[in-house]
């Protein structure tokens, strides 16, 4: 992302002007590259180089400062700091003639600024000889893993070739973040449960764009004795917390597509295979069980299974919620690449209602699903009011249970009071019905396909529409990190 912020006039700077603050330093350690320009002929160059920035290794987001008296023509300007107006005294005179001189210098060599063509950062391409390493590493290995992160995906146009590379290879597959859904919904190489155990077990782990931090232990549930093989644009990522013990700054799909290439006839992993998907399916069977608990209102895993029964294959999902949205991520199913996003690593809730805003109005021929806790709703309820102005039909199901249950799990366990935990049971479907949009109450878990069905169909006809699903408590993700 591309950030271009105002900013007081170069000319007032630190004398008081309105929303004259220090952003750069705000905004430098939560973003790539930060600059602020002071001179019109550094603007393009300055947004080009943020370009740059903002695509090459691993993509982020980039910040440049444009003050309002760079962003005007030069007569303007003038006029705005008093050319040929004002007393006639030295000190008034000195003063136009510093503001005439700083004008000129402001306004110098713009006309002369070349603007570049379409800038794309070429990412770091893998080494061969690493290739051939690894793939020395994978024909002897009995027990492989590879886990797919968002990383691998940030080239949107790699993604088919980076499907039918991890077909090639054969050995099981664990993806997270935005690759979900890589794979299709129901992929024989593709597992969903019980990853801890499978690193636990494996003697060689392949990391595509995925790094050794939370999420991993911090590298701990990889052992020791395994081949760990880490693929990364980032320097820092691809060491994070554990060495690797072959590491290749390199794009992460690139890396897989080569590795694929180079071994033509992989090892048959069969049984590896085998032992990991009865895993899976035991774990899915529980899930079934544990849906099935009666409790007050709708189950939740109940409710995410049955989401997963109405979404068509093409629908894009969108996650912003804890509790919730986690128990999502377990059972809801994308149905294919770039089907899925969250709020990731960061947890930054809130960003639910833009990100399906910017799905819909860029495929608007699919369906967008918005998974909402009810404590992230909170930060973007408003924009139904956008959905509805904008006729942009989005479905939208908020779990709630009436609290940050992802953060009472842990507090009320270690500190024994749920203190800022507890939120109202909020009437959401009346709400949203408020700002425009269609508001539908599932309090009954029985009729929670024919409400999610009703949903789609005034989605169909244009309508956005908000499903406020009243949940039960369970302890499907007891245990799970809130700090």
């Amino acid at each position: 992302m591309v950030l271009l912020g105002g900013a007081a006039p170069t000319v007032l700077k630190g004398r008081g002007a309105l929303q004259d603050i220090d952003q750069l330093a705000l905004m430098r350690p939560h973003v790539k590259w930060a600059a602020a320009v002071r001179r019109v002929r550094d603007l393009a160059p300055a947004v080009e180089r943020a370009y740059h920035e903002a695509q090459a290794g691993v993509p982020g987001p980039v910040f440049v400062e444009c003050p309002i008296d760079l962003l005007y023509d030069e007569a303007t300007v003038r006029q705005l700091y008093g050319e040929g107006s004002g007393g006639r005294s030295l000190a008034d005179r000195a003063v136009k003639l510093y503001l005439g001189a700083r004008v000129g210098r402001m306004f110098a060599g713009a006309a002369n600024v070349h603007i570049s063509g379409t800038i794309a950062p070429v990412p770091p391409r893998p080494d061969p000889a690493t290739i051939a390493q690894v793939a020395e590493r994978m024909r002897a290995a009995e027990r492989p893993v590879v886990l797919v992160g968002s990383q691998a995906l940030a080239h949107a146009p790699t993604a088919a070739a980076l499907a039918r590379a991890l077909e090639r290879l054969g050995a099981p597959v664990y993806l997270s973040g935005m690759a979900r859904g890589l794979l299709g919904a129901e992929h024989p190489l593709q597992l969903r449960h019980k990853r801890r155990e499978a690193l636990r077990a494996a003697d060689v782990v392949l990391l595509a764009g995925v790094a050794c931090d939370f999420r991993l232990d911090y590298g701990r549930q990889i052992r020791r004795s395994a081949c760990l093989v880490s693929a990364n644009r980032s320097a820092h990522d691809l060491r994070l917390n554990r060495k690797p013990t072959i590491g290749a700054l390199s794009d992460p799909a690139q890396f897989v597509c080569a590795l694929a290439d180079s071994l033509p006839t992989p090892p048959d992993w069969r049984v590896w295979r085998a032992e990991l998907r009865a895993r899976d399916d035991a774990r899915e069977a529980e899930i079934a069980r544990q849906a099935q608990a009666p409790g007050a209102h709708v189950n939740p895993l109940h409710l995410c299974r049955s989401i997963e029964a109405t979404h068509t294959p093409g629908a894009i999902i969108i996650g912003d919620g804890g509790d919730f949205v986690g128990t999502a991520a377990y059972i809801v199913r994308p149905g294919g690449p770039l089907q899925w996003l969250d709020p990731g690593a960061f947890g930054t809730l809130g960003v639910g209602a833009g990100f399906a805003l910017a799905a819909k109005l860029l495929h608007p021929e699919a369906e967008v699903w918005a998974l909402f806790g009810d404590g992230a709703l909170g930060y973007s309820l408003t924009e139904f009011d956008t959905f509805a102005r904008h006729g942009v039909p989005i479905i939208a199901v908020v779990g709630n249970d009436a609290g940050w249950t992802q953060i009472a799990r842990e507090q009320i366990d270690i500190l024994h009071d749920d203190v800022g935990t507890v939120l109202a049971p909020t009437s959401y479907h009346a709400a949203a019905a408020g700002l425009g949009a269609a508001g539908l109450l599932l309090d009954d878990p029985e009729l929670a396909e024919e409400t999610l069905a009703q949903a789609r169909a005034l989605a169909a006809g244009g309508q956005p529409v908000l499903v406020n699903a009243l949940l039960g408590k369970t302890d499907f993700r007891k245990g799970s990190i809130s700090m």
